[in-house]
C-alpha cells in the first residue's frame, strides 16, 4: 500500500511535487484514516505563506530528499480541512468505520495518535503536534458533530474553517473596537472582499447596528462582491481614494485579508490617524509584500490568530456556549451561502495539483467551492 501526497516548496509555493511513499504498519495507539475529500481555498494559501512563522508546516512534516544533497527544495505539506474514514486502528476507542472531520494533508491517507477520546471526537497527540494550537489537532466524529449534515459536507469543508475565522474577526472587533452604542458610527473596510473569509466576516458585521461594511476587491470581482448584498459599499483597489471618509469621532477599522503591502499602505494613507484599528488576518495576495507596520500612517497592524480568540471565548463562555453561538450563526450563513456558491469536484493527484496552481495564481472563480480528492 502506498500514500500519495501533494508537497510544495516552502520557499517557493508555486513549485510542487506529487510524492508517493510506502505506508508503514501501525503501532499501538495509532489509527490510519483514508482521506476521502477536502476543500481547497485561498485560506490554504495563507497557511503556506505563514507556514514558518505560524508553524503550519509542522502539522504534517514532509519527507525530504536526503539522498540528493544538491536538491535545494525544502518540501512542506499545506494543511486542508476535510473528511476521512478510519480504515485501520490500534486504538480500541476509535473503531474502524468511524468518519471524522478535521485538519488533513493533501494526501490519500494519514496516521494519527488519538488521545482524549470522547463521544464527540479525539485529539491527535502525536509528539510533533503537541505544541500546536488545540483547534487544529481536534477531530470530530461526524455522528456526534452538531454542525454536521451529510448533505452539506461540501459547505462544511469549504466554509466552516473560514467561517470560524470570520466569526472571530467579528467577535474580536465587537469586543475590542466597535461600540455597542447604536448612535456611534462605525465603518469596517475588508480587503480581498471576494474571499470566503471576507464574505463571512462581512455577513456577520453587516448584522451589527450602526456598522457599515466596505469591501475592497479587484475590478474583475467587483460585480460579484456587489451581488452578495453583505457589503454596503464596494471599492476597487485602484480607487482606494473613493473609500468613505473617516473622522476622529468615528470608528474605522481595516481588516486585511489580502496581505498586500500596497493596498494596506493605501488604506492607511487614506485614513491617517482617523483609522481606529488595523487587523491582519491572511495573505490571499500571497506574492505581494506583506504589511508589517513600518512606514504606515495610523495604527500598527495587529495579527489576529483565530485560535487565540477561540481559546479566550471557550474560557469565558465554556465550550458549549461557544459552540451554541457559532452554530447559530453558521446555520444562517450556511443556508445563505447556497444563494451564491456552487460546488465543483476535483479528483486525482494531477488534477488537484493543477487546481492548486490555479488558486495560487488567482485564477479561480470566487463563486465556486472546490472539493478535492487525491484518489482517482
Amino acid at each position: 500500500m502506498t500514500v500519495t501526497t501533494l508537497d510544495v516548496d516552502r520557499k517557493q509555493l508555486s513549485t510542487t511535487r506529487i510524492f508517493t511513499e510506502p505506508d508503514r504498519p501501525l503501532v499501538d495507539g495509532e489509527v490510519r484514516v483514508s482521506v476521502e475529500h477536502f476543500a481547497l481555498t485561498s485560506n490554504n494559501i495563507t497557511y503556506g505563506v505563514f507556514g514558518d512563522g505560524m508553524r503550519y508546516w509542522d502539522f504534517f512534516p514532509a519527507l525530504q530528499d536526503t539522498e540528493n544533497q544538491d536538491v535545494a527544495n525544502l518540501w512542506g505539506r499545506i494543511p486542508v480541512w476535510g473528511f476521512a474514514d478510519v480504515i485501520d486502528s490500534r486504538m480500541p476507542a476509535v473503531e474502524v468505520g468511524r468518519r471524522i472531520y478535521g485538519y488533513l494533508p493533501m494526501s490519500t491517507d494519514l496516521i494519527v495518535k488519538p488521545g482524549r477520546v470522547d463521544e464527540r471526537g479525539f485529539v491527535d497527540t502525536s509528539e510533533h503536534r503537541s505544541a500546536m494550537a488545540a483547534t487544529y489537532n481536534r477531530y470530530m466524529f461526524t455522528d456526534h458533530d452538531p454542525t454536521y449534515r451529510a448533505d452539506r459536507e461540501a459547505q462544511q469543508m469549504v466554509l466552516w474553517p473560514l467561517f470560524m475565522t470570520s466569526f472571530m474577526i467579528d467577535d474580536f472587533l465587537g469586543q475590542n473596537v466597535l461600540e455597542d452604542d447604536v448612535s456611534s458610527i462605525a465603518t469596517v473596510v475588508i480587503s480581498s472582499a471576494s474571499s470566503k473569509t471576507a464574505i463571512g466576516a462581512a455577513y456577520l458585521l453587516a448584522r451589527r447596528t450602526g456598522v457599515t461594511v466596505v469591501g475592497l476587491t479587484s475590478a474583475k470581482n467587483a460585480d460579484f462582491v456587489r451581488s452578495l448584498d453583505c457589503y454596503h459599499r464596494v471599492v476597487t483597489y485602484d480607487q482606494i481614494g473613493d473609500l468613505p471618509s473617516g473622522t476622529a469621532s468615528d470608528i474605522t477599522a481595516y481588516v486585511d485579508i489580502a496581505g498586500d503591502r500596497a493596498v494596506t499602505h493605501g488604506v492607511h494613507a487614506h485614513y491617517q490617524d482617523d483609522l481606529s484599528y488595523s487587523m491582519v488576518v491572511g495573505s490571499t495576495h500571497w506574492d505581494a509584500p506583506t504589511a508589517t507596520g513600518g512606514g504606515l500612517a495610523g495604527p500598527k497592524p495587529e495579527f489576529l490568530f483565530a485560535p487565540s480568540q477561540i481559546a479566550l471565548r471557550s474560557k469565558e463562555w465554556g465550550r458549549e456556549g461557544l459552540d451554541q453561538r457559532v452554530g447559530e450563526s453558521w446555520r444562517r450563513f450556511s443556508e445563505w451561502s447556497g444563494s451564491w456558491m456552487k460546488v465543483e469536484q476535483t479528483t486525482g493527484a494531477v488534477a488537484v495539483e493543477k487546481l492548486y496552481q490555479e488558486l495560487l495564481a488567482g485564477r479561480v472563480d470566487p463563486t465556486v467551492g472546490h472539493v478535492c480528492s487525491m484518489r482517482s
